[in-house]
């Protein structure tokens, strides 16, 4: 015949798992590993507590969903501090004559140019490159005007999709 902590843990389950899995699972950011360590813990500790849960004092499910937050919370503050690292001395500021961000900046937008077409791309180093006007762009390229405009318009909405697809920008 089962003891009294094993059918309270049946009650538990049968009662409170439902709800306790999907509150764990909007804690996690929907991340059902990670769910379902949190309800086996927080019903593992249930149990090493069940003498507390059968006393009556206030909502059980209250208790269960009280637990799984704090152990979320814990192990989030743990991650938080392994990946912290202190350091003895304050690093120092940054150097006006290092232009290695600019530098890396530039190949990435170099590479993000050859996804262009030929055509958007020789407007877009007339016009922002070589610093030439519309219409000395116009004239170096043989087209109109009115092209170089809408071509540098669409150019620019294809290299910025071109660096968003890279991971760069917004």
């Amino acid at each position: 015949m089962p003891d009294s902590a094993t059918m309270l843990m049946k009650q538990l389950h049968d009662e409170h798992a439902a709800a306790l899995w999907g509150y764990c699972l909007s804690l996690t950011g929907r991340d059902h590993a990670r769910a379902q360590d949190v309800v086996q813990e927080t019903l593992l500790r249930a149990w090493r507590n069940h003498d507390r849960l059968q006393e009556g004092r206030g909502s059980v499910r209250a208790w269960l969903f009280t637990v799984a937050r704090n152990i979320v919370i814990d192990d989030w503050r743990a991650k938080r501090t392994q990946s912290e690292v202190s350091v003895a001395e304050v690093p120092e500021g940054r150097n006006p004559n290092d232009h290695t961000d600019q530098l890396l900046l530039s190949w990435v937008v170099a590479d993000a140019m050859l996804a262009l077409s030929p055509e958007h791309r020789a407007v877009l180093v007339e016009c922002y490159f070589r610093g030439a006007s519309v219409s000395e762009a116009a004239h170096r390229l043989g087209i109109p005007d009115g092209t170089v405009k809408s071509r540098t318009h669409y150019a620019l909405r294809a290299l910025r999709l071109s660096l968003q697809e890279m991971g760069v920008g917004a």
